[in-house]
C-alpha cells in the first residue's frame, strides 16, 4: 500500500464538488431547483437521463454527506494512487452510474417511484475495490470498535446490504449500494483481463 497520506487531486476535487453542491442545496434559495433538476427522479415527471450522473453529487443531510466523503477520502486515496487519476475517475463514475441503473431498474420493475441522491453507490464501489486489491488490510470499525480484514468487511457488508434491500428495510437505496459493488467488480475483472491491473 502507498504510504503517501496526501489527498490526490481527483479525490480532493470530488469532495470539494460534493461539499459545494451540498452547501448550495442547503443554504441558497435555488437549492430546491438544484434538487429538482439534479436528483434522480425514478418514475416521476422530473426525470431526465443526465440525472444518472448528477444524483451522486447531491446529499440528503449532513450525516449523509459526511460519511460518504469520509469513505471517499479513506479508500479513494489509495485507489487513485494505484489506478492513476483518469482510471480512478472512470471507476468512480461507472460505479455511481451503475448503482443508479440497478436501483432504478428495480424501482421500475416494482412500480415504485423514488428519488435517489448521494454518492453511496460510487463509494461502495471504492470499498469493493479496496477489499479486492488489499484483502488483508485491516479496517478498524467504529461500532463495535474491532479490527477486521478488508475482504471480510466487504463480504459481510455486501451480504447485509443485499438482505436489507430484499426486505425493503428503511429509506435507504440498498440495491444501489450492492449495484455499485457489482459494477466495480465487473470493471476490475475487465481491466484484469486486459492486463491493465493486477491482483
Amino acid at each position: 500500500m502507498n504510504g503517501n497520506y496526501q489527498t490526490p487531486p481527483v479525490v480532493k476535487n470530488l469532495i470539494i464538488i460534493n461539499v459545494l453542491v451540498y452547501m448550495a442545496t442547503s443554504l441558497l434559495p435555488v437549492g430546491g431547483l438544484i434538487e429538482r433538476y439534479c436528483a434522480l427522479w425514478v418514475g416521476m415527471p422530473f426525470f431526465h437521463a443526465y440525472q444518472f450522473v448528477t444524483y451522486m453529487f447531491l446529499h440528503a443531510d449532513f450525516e449523509h454527506i459526511f460519511f460518504n466523503m469520509f469513505a471517499l477520502w479513506m479508500f479513494g486515496r489509495q485507489l487513485e494512487w494505484r489506478f492513476g487519476q483518469r482510471r480512478f475517475l472512470v471507476y468512480y463514475m461507472v460505479c455511481g452510474v451503475g448503482a443508479a441503473l440497478i436501483q432504478a431498474s428495480i424501482a421500475w420493475a416494482m412500480g415504485q417511484p423514488m428519488t435517489l441522491v448521494g454518492a453511496s453507490g460510487a463509494v461502495m464501489g471504492l470499498l469493493l475495490a479496496f477489499g479486492v486489491l488489499y484483502p488483508d488490510a485491516v479496517i478498524m470499525l467504529l461500532i463495535p470498535p474491532v479490527p477486521i480484514k478488508a475482504k471480510w468487511f466487504v463480504a459481510i457488508y455486501a451480504a447485509i446490504e443485499l438482505l436489507l434491500g430484499w426486505r425493503g428495510a428503511g429509506n435507504v437505496a440498498h440495491f444501489a449500494h450492492v449495484g455499485g459493488m457489482l459494477w466495480g467488480l465487473a470493471l476490475l475483472w475487465w481491466w484484469r483481463r486486459r492486463g491493465l491491473i493486477r491482483f
